[in-house]
C-alpha cells in the first residue's frame, strides 16, 4: 500500500483516500467493503462522479422516491446503497466526503446517529468557519434555509460510517427524476428542489479549497496518512464478505412502474 508518513503520532491514525471522478457505485462498494473488512479508520474524498446516478437508502421504497419512467426513459442508474439515509441524485458537481472509523477514534464520540451528526457538523463548521450561515438543520447541512449537504450513516457492532453528499453545483434539470420524499424535514416547508437546494459554488473559491479546508479541520482529530485509491481498489476483501450496494436492474425498475399503475 503506497502512503505518506502520518504527521503527528499523538493523534489516532486515519488513512486518507483523495480522488476524482471516481463512480460513485464503485466508492460506495468501496466504503462497504472498509467498513465490513477493515479495522482501520479511512476518510475517502471524491471530488465529482463520472456520470449521474441516483442514490437511495437501504431501506427507501423505489415508487414513493423515484419518477421511474423518466428514469427508465433517459437511461439513469439507480443504485441502492448499504447505508440508510434519503435519496440523491449525484453527478460531476458532487464532492462526497466519508469517514469510517473504529468506535474509539473518537474520543467521548458515542456511537450513535445524532452524536456522530454533531461531530461532524462541528468539523465542517471550523472548515467553512468565514461562510455565512451554515449549520446542521435536522440531517442536513445547510446554508441558512437551503441545504447543500446530505448524509447517510451505517453503525455496525465496532465501527461507524457517515457518507455526506456535498451539492457544489448540480443540473436542476436532473432534480425531476425525485419525488416529493413521503418523509421530509420540517424547514423543508413543502419547498420544491429548486427552493430547498442550494449549491456550494456561490460561497467558495472552487470544490478544491473546500476538499483543503476539510483536510485540514480533520487533522486536529487525526493524523492523516495519505493512501492511494489503487492500493485500496486492489485489496482483496475478507472471505466471506458479501457486497450488498447494488445497481438496480431494468427489470426492478419496470417493476415499480407497474406497482405504480396498479395502485
Amino acid at each position: 500500500m503506497a502512503v505518506s508518513h502520518a504527521k503527528n503520532g499523538s493523534l489516532p491514525l486515519m488513512n486518507l483516500v483523495r480522488t476524482t471522478a471516481f463512480p460513485i457505485i464503485n466508492q460506495l462498494h468501496l466504503e462497504e467493503k472498509l467498513l465490513r473488512t477493515s479495522s482501520e479508520n479511512w476518510c475517502i474524498i471524491n471530488d465529482g462522479t463520472v456520470d449521474s446516478a441516483i442514490v437511495m437508502g437501504v431501506s427507501g421504497k423505489l415508487s414513493d422516491l423515484v419518477e421511474t419512467r423518466s428514469v427508465l426513459r433517459d437511461r439513469i442508474p439507480v443504485v441502492r446503497r448499504f447505508s440508510g439515509g434519503g435519496t440523491v441524485v449525484v453527478g460531476k458537481g458532487t464532492i462526497f466526503v466519508t469517514f469510517i472509523c473504529n468506535k474509539d477514534a473518537v474520543p467521548g464520540l458515542q456511537p450513535y446517529p445524532c452524536p456522530i451528526m454533531s461531530w461532524t457538523a462541528r468539523l465542517y463548521a471550523k472548515a467553512l468557519h468565514d461562510v455565512v450561515d451554515f449549520s446542521l438543520r435536522e440531517n442536513d447541512y445547510v446554508f441558512g434555509d437551503r441545504k447543500f449537504g446530505g448524509n447517510a450513516q451505517s453503525i455496525t457492532r465496532a465501527r461507524w460510517l457517515h457518507h455526506t453528499s456535498f451539492l457544489w453545483d448540480y443540473d436542476a434539470r436532473n432534480m425531476r427524476y425525485l419525488k416529493h420524499p413521503p418523509r421530509a424535514p420540517k424547514y423543508r416547508s413543502s419547498r420544491r428542489h429548486e427552493e430547498f437546494l442550494c449549491p456550494m459554488k456561490g460561497f467558495l473559491s472552487s470544490s478544491s479549497d473546500f476538499v483543503d479546508r476539510t483536510v485540514a479541520s480533520i487533522e486536529d482529530h487525526f493524523s492523516l496518512r495519505q493512501v492511494e485509491l489503487g492500493a485500496v481498489t486492489d485489496s482483496p476483501a475478507a472471505a466471506g464478505y458479501t457486497q450488498s450496494t447494488k445497481l438496480l436492474t431494468e427489470e426492478e425498475l419496470k417493476a415499480s412502474v407497474e406497482s405504480e399503475t396498479e395502485v
